[in-house]
C-alpha cells in the first residue's frame, strides 16, 4: 500500500530534501528509520527538493509499505519514528492513499515564507536574515506584483540547472510586517532551484531604493541569472504549504 507522511525539519544540518552521494539529507534519514522499523528497504518520494539549509514546517512525502499496516495497529509508528529519527525532524502523522497518489506530481501548490529581522537579535541567527539597511517594505510589496504578469523565472533560477522548464505560475507574493521585521510569502504551482531566494534578493535591492518596480520587469524579461539581485541565506527560508 502506499502512504502520505508530512513532517517537519529544521534544515541547518541538512544538504537539502533529497538523498545525495556524500552528504546528510532530510531524506537518507527518514528512509534509514522507516527501513528500520518497518524491515523493508523504504525509499520516499518528497513533493519537492529543499536546499541545503532551507527548513520546512510542513513537508509531505509518499511511500510504499507490505508491512505498515499490519504493524501500526499493535504500535504507534509515528512515536517511534520519532524516537530514533534527529531532534530536527519531527513527524506529524502517516495515512494511507490511493495506489497511484504522488507527494510531488499531485501537488497543486506550494507555499514559501521568507524571515527578515532589521534590527540585530542573537536569537533570530538561525531562522531569519539579518538585512542592516532600511527597506521601504511598500515599495517591495508593488515590485512583488510584477511577479503575476510573467511565468517564466529563468532570471532568478539556478544557473546549469538540470529542468525541463522555467515556467512557474506565482498566485500569491506578499510582504508582511512583524515586530522583528518582515516576512515575504510566496505561492506558486511550482518553484525552480534558488528561486525564492534570488527573487527575495531582488526585492530587497528595491526596498533599498537600488532599483525600481520598472527594473524588476526588465530583469525578469532578460532571462539572465545575472540580472538579478544575490540569493539571499537559506537560513530564512520556510515551506510551509503543499496543497493537493
Amino acid at each position: 500500500m502506499r502512504y502520505f507522511i508530512h513532517l517537519s525539519y529544521k534544515g541547518t544540518n541538512y544538504h537539502g530534501w533529497q538523498v545525495q552521494a556524500n552528504a546528510h539529507t532530510v531524506q537518507g534519514e527518514l528512509n534509514r528509520a522507516l527501513s528500520a522499523l518497518l524491515n523493508e528497504t523504504i525509499r520516499t518520494t518528497g513533493a519537492g527538493r529543499t536546499d541545503t539549509g532551507v527548513h520546512a514546517t510542513r513537508f509531505t512525502a509518499h511511500f510504499d509499505s507490505d508491512r505498515y499496516a499490519c504493524l501500526s495497529t499493535a504500535t504507534n509508528l509515528v512515536y517511534k519514528l520519532n524516537c530514533i529519527l534527529p531532534d530536527d525532524i519531527c513527524i506529524a502523522d502517516i495515512h494511507p492513499v490511493a495506489a497511484d497518489a504522488h507527494a510531488r506530481f499531485d501537488a497543486r501548490s506550494r507555499t514559501y515564507e521568507y524571515y527578515i529581522h532589521v534590527r540585530k537579535n542573537p536569537f533570530n541567527t538561525e531562522f531569519s536574515a539579518y538585512i542592516p539597511f532600511p527597506l521601504d517594505w511598500q515599495a517591495m510589496n508593488e515590485a512583488a506584483q510584477t511577479l503575476f504578469d510573467y511565468t517564466d523565472f529563468t532570471s532568478f533560477a539556478k544557473l546549469h540547472a538540470q529542468t525541463k522548464t522555467n515556467c512557474c505560475r506565482i498566485t500569491q507574493a506578499l510582504w508582511t510586517t512583524t515586530d522583528n521585521g518582515l516576512v515575504f510569502t510566496i505561492s506558486a504551482d511550482r518553484f525552480l532551484r534558488n528561486m525564492v531566494r534570488a527573487i527575495v534578493g531582488t526585492l530587497i535591492d528595491v526596498g533599498r531604493g537600488k532599483i525600481t518596480r520598472d527594473d524588476m520587469r526588465c530583469i525578469i524579461e532578460q532571462k539572465n541569472r545575472c540580472a538579478a539581485g544575490n540569493s539571499v541565506p537559506a537560513k530564512g527560508l520556510f515551506l510551509v504549504t503543499i496543497e493537493y
